[in-house]
This record gives structure tokens, C-alpha cells and sequence, in this order.
């Protein structure tokens, strides 16, 4: 409901002004990334979401180095860069920013501390609001699991990658100091500047008689449902939902919008998988 009054605001009461250059990134999660449309969410994926768009030539796709700590200049100097030359270049007046896991806490890096860099007024300026698709904005214990250097480590290598910076970061301590002292939008801090509207994850299914269980590739889903043994009941298979929904507003936990109720993995996520991609595309 909240959602929805603000959506009413923004685009009916306060409505963009003529003239305005609307415009929409995909920011990446955890990885380094040198062609995240391709490698990341998919072209079909991106395709449908900039769609939406007044003119769907405005759209960014982030490439960076999200294996760096969030404040580096790898992470959220190379984000601001390229938002910053999105913005500027395009005009941009009303920016939808789309953001998946720790691209969430990158993001937010950069919206909690405006005076950190000369470029992130500019940008947070043109943000409409960021939807942060099952953002790791409170940590999760596989990142824990990986640090500690357990066999546990291989079976989430190939979703985390090996003890880098950015799953160091990922700890549960780790993100709950960050969200305490460097973050804001977590309950007790400051709210950030522009909305910061969370889709949640809550379940990974991998039966091998359902369809549905092979949108976004089956064995990449089947590694989420091992993994989500180590999490709680609502999980997407890599994060909890408590720490999806952790900073922020909720705007929808996956199975009340998504076709046929289905829920999203962690990886079905990033991904053109019941009608994800569309909802995303509408709120353009």
C-alpha cells in the first residue's frame, strides 16, 4: 500500500516534469562483471525492462568489480562513474535505478554518504528510487560459511565467488557494523534519500517433473535449494528474507505478484522468470 500511494505522488500529484529524460540501470551483484547484460540478467531480461521506457535507448547496464569492498573505487567509484556519465551525458532527470544483491549495498554505499565523492549529489539528485531486487542488505551466513574456509565453501564458490572483499563484507557481523555506522535505511538510522524498495525472495523449488523449476537453469537452482539448508524456512537459497527486507521498504515478497505465485531464487532473480522482468518493466 505504501507502494502504491507513492507511485500515486510521485507520478500523478508530483508528476515528472515535461521535458524530463526518464532512464533506467541494472546494477549487477556480487562478481566482476565486463558484460553483465549478457552474462548477468540476460538480454531478454533486459530487453523487456527497458521496454518501459519512454525512450528505451536510455537505459544503463552497470559493469564493475563488485568482488571489492562496497566503498572502493573498483565498487561505488566505478558505479558513480557510470551513473554519473549516464545521467550527465543523457540528461537524465529521472533515473529508476534496478539493483540485485550486494549491487543493493553498493548502491546504498552511495546514497548514505553523499559527500564521500563529488559525483554522488548529481546522481542521487536523478534517482526517482532504486528497486533492489533480494539485496543482501543484511548479510548472509554462506558468506560466513565461505570466510571460515569450510567444505562448504565449494558447494557456494560458484555463486559467491572465494573469499573476496565483497563476500568478506557479506558477513552477517559484517553488514549489521556496516548498516550500524556507514549505512543508512536500517531501523534506528537515518532513512536514505530516495526510496529503497526491496522484492524478497522466499523459496527455491527444483522438482525435475515442474517447468518452472528450470526458468533461469536448473542445476544453477538446484545448488540454491542445497544451499538453502543452511538458511531459514523463507529464503531464496542464498539469502534469508529477513536480510532482504532488511533496509529499506518492502515493496512485494516474490509469490504476491509474480505469475502463478511462484517464488524466486537467488539466481531466478536476475532473470526473465515469471513475469519478473515485466512487473519491473511496468513500474518504469
Amino acid at each position: 500500500m505504501r507502494r502504491f500511494l507513492l507511485t500515486v505522488l510521485v507520478c500523478g500529484l508530483l508528476a515528472v516534469p515535461a521535458g524530463a529524460a526518464t532512464g533506467v540501470a541494472l546494477v549487477h551483484g556480487t562478481g566482476h562483471q565486463t558484460d553483465a547484460a549478457t552474462d548477468y540478467w540476460t538480454w531478454p531480461f533486459v530487453n523487456t525492462v527497458r521496454s518501459g521506457l519512454p525512450d528505451p535507448s536510455s537505459f544503463l547496464v552497470v559493469n564493475c568489480d563488485f568482488e571489492e569492498f562496497m566503498w572502493t573505487e573498483g565498487a561505488a567509484g566505478c558505479l558513480a562513474d557510470q551513473l554519473y556519465t549516464f545521467i550527465t551525458t543523457r540528461d537524465i532527470t529521472d533515473l529508476v535505478v534496478i539493483t540485485h544483491s550486494n549491487g543493493g549495498n553498493v548502491m546504498r554505499w552511495i546514497l548514505s554518504n553523499p559527500t564521500w565523492d563529488s559525483r554522488y549529489p548529481t546522481i542521487i539528485s536523478a534517482i526517482r528510487w532504486v528497486n533492489a531486487v533480494a539485496p543482501s542488505s543484511g548479510g548472509t551466513p554462506l558468506a560466513d560459511a565461505v570466510m571460515n574456509g569450510s567444505v562448504f565453501e565449494q558447494a557456494v564458490g560458484w555463486l559467491l565467488g572465494y573469499q573476496s572483499d565483497a563476500v568478506f563484507m557479506q558477513q552477517v557481523a559484517w553488514m549489521g557494523a556496516f548498516n550500524q555506522y556507514w549505512l543508512y535505511g536500517t531501523p534506528g538510522r537515518p532513512t536514505l534519500p530516495v526510496g529503497f524498495w526491496s522484492v524478497v525472495g522466499t523459496d527455491v523449488e527444483t522438482a525435475i517433473w515442474d517447468p518452472d523449476s528450470y526458468c533461469g537453469g536448473y542445476f544453477l537452482n538446484l545448488g540454491l535449494e542445497i544451499t538453502q539448508a543452511w538458511l531459514s524456512s523463507c529464503s531464496d537459497g542464498f539469502l534469508d528474507c529477513s536480510s532482504q527486507s532488511a533496509a529499506g521498504s518492502v515493496w512485494f515478497y516474490d509469490i504476491s505478484m509474480t505469475a502463478g505465485d511462484e517464488p524466486l531464487s537467488h539466481n531466478q532473480s536476475r532473470r526473465p522468470c515469471f513475469g519478473l522482468d515485466q512487473i519491473l518493466r511496468d513500474d518504469l
